[in-house]
C-alpha cells in the first residue's frame, strides 16, 4: 500500500513540518488539493473513499483536507431552512424589541452545553460578514464568546482592531490567557490587530478605577473603545446551566451574588450588571465594574448579542428591555420562551 505522507503529519496533518523540519506539501499545493476535494465532496458529491483514491491520499486526510477548505474560505455553506416557527420568531423578534433576530434551531434532545456549540457555531457564521476592514470590533470575554471563537473562519481584512470591552483579572488570575485566546482567535481569523486590557474584572474600590482611568497606559484603550463600530457580546447570568465565566471563575463572590440578585440583577455584558428591566442605576458593583456603562455601549452602532441556553432568559429579557443589543444570535428554545 502506498504511503501517505499527508496523514504522517503533526497538528491538522496538512503541510505541517514533519520531525526533522521537512515540509511534504507546501502551502499553495495543499489548498489546491482542498479546493479538490471540495469540489469532488460537494459539487460532484464523491465520497470520502472515492475521494481519497482520486488524490491518492487516506481518507482521514480527505476529511483534513475538507475542514482546510472550509477554514480557509474555500467553501462557503449557506442553509435555507424551511419556513416554520424559528422563521416566525425571526419576525416576532424585530416586531416587539426592533431588533435582528437570528433564532438557532434546536430540540429538546440536546444539553445546554451542545445547545451553546450550535448558537456559537451559527454566531461565527452572523458575525463573519459584519466585519470589514478599517473596523474597530470590541469583544467581551465569556463563555459564550469562547465557542464562538473555535467555530471563525478565516476572512482577511486590513487595518482591523479588535479591542477586550473588559479587564479579566480577579484576586485568584491575570486572566489574560483566557481573555487573550479569544481575541487572538477573532485577530487569527480577520489578520487584525487586538488590543488588550490588562486590568481587573473588577477594581477592589471606586476609588482605584477613577485613578487607573487617568494612566496614559489604560486611557489609550478607553480612548479605542470610544471608536467601536460593533461590539459582540455574550450575556451574562447566574442561574445559566452552563455557569457564566464571572460566576465560575472567582470573580464574583458569593456574597456578592447574593447581594446583586437582591437588586434585582437578572445579568451583565462585559462584567456590567443590568435588571429586569434593563436598568443598572445604584448598582454598586457597576462602580467597580472595568467594561463599558450601558450608556456608551447603546453608543456602538452594531450590538450583537449571541445567548444559548433556558438559563439566560431573564438576562435576555432584561438586554432587550435596556436595548442593548442591535442583533440577536440566540437558541429556538429560548426565544420561544421569550415570545410566548
Amino acid at each position: 500500500m502506498a504511503r501517505d505522507p499527508l496523514a504522517e503529519q503533526p497538528g491538522d496533518g496538512i503541510g505541517e513540518p514533519n520531525v526533522h523540519g521537512a515540509r511534504h506539501i507546501s502551502g499553495d499545493r495543499r489548498e489546491r488539493d482542498a479546493l479538490r476535494a471540495a469540489q469532488l465532496y460537494y459539487v460532484q458529491e464523491l465520497t470520502m473513499e472515492a475521494i481519497a483514491r482520486d488524490l491518492g491520499v487516506s481518507r482521514s486526510t480527505v476529511s483534513r483536507l475538507l475542514s482546510l477548505a472550509k477554514r480557509n474560505g474555500l467553501v462557503k455553506i449557506e442553509l435555507n431552512p424551511p419556513r416554520g416557527r424559528a422563521t416566525s420568531l425571526v419576525k416576532e423578534l424585530e416586531t416587539r424589541y426592533g431588533v435582528r433576530g437570528h433564532v438557532v434551531p434546536t430540540d429538546g434532545s440536546l444539553s445546554e452545553a451542545e445547545v451553546l456549540e450550535r448558537v456559537a457555531a451559527h454566531g461565527a457564521h452572523v458575525v463573519q460578514p459584519l466585519i470589514s476592514s478599517g473596523m474597530t470590533v470590541g469583544l467581551a470575554w465569556g463563555s459564550t464568546l469562547t465557542a464562538l471563537s473555535r467555530h471563525l473562519v478565516h476572512k482577511p481584512t486590513h487595518d482591523t482592531v479588535f479591542v477586550q470591552l473588559n479587564g479579566a483579572a480577579n484576586p485568584q488570575t491575570t486572566g489574560i490567557s483566557y481573555a487573550s485566546e479569544i481575541l487572538f482567535r477573532f485577530g487569527a481569523a480577520f489578520t487584525a490587530r487586538v488590543e488588550q486590557f490588562p486590568v481587573p474584572a473588577f477594581f477592589d474600590r471606586a476609588e482605584t478605577r477613577a485613578a487607573m482611568w487617568q494612566e496614559r497606559s489604560v486611557r489609550r484603550v478607553l480612548d479605542t473603545r470610544t471608536e467601536i463600530r460593533l461590539a459582540v457580546f455574550g450575556l451574562g447570568s447566574i442561574d445559566a446551566a452552563v455557569p457564566s465565566q464571572i460566576y465560575r471563575g472567582g470573580y464574583v463572590s458569593a456574597r456578592e451574588a447574593a447581594g446583586l440578585r437582591d437588586q434585582g440583577v437578572v445579568g451583565d455584558v462585559a462584567t456590567v450588571f443590568y435588571r429586569r428591566d434593563g436598568s443598572d442605576d445604584s448598582i454598586a458593583m457597576n462602580d467597580r465594574s472595568t467594561g463599558p456603562p450601558l450608556e456608551a455601549l447603546r453608543r456602538i452602532p452594531q450590538r450583537l448579542a449571541i445567548v444559548a441556553g433556558r438559563g439566560k432568559l431573564e438576562a435576555v429579557r432584561g438586554a432587550l428591555e435596556g436595548r442593548l443589543m442591535t442583533d440577536l444570535v440566540i437558541d429556538e428554545g429560548t426565544a420561544w420562551r421569550l415570545l410566548k
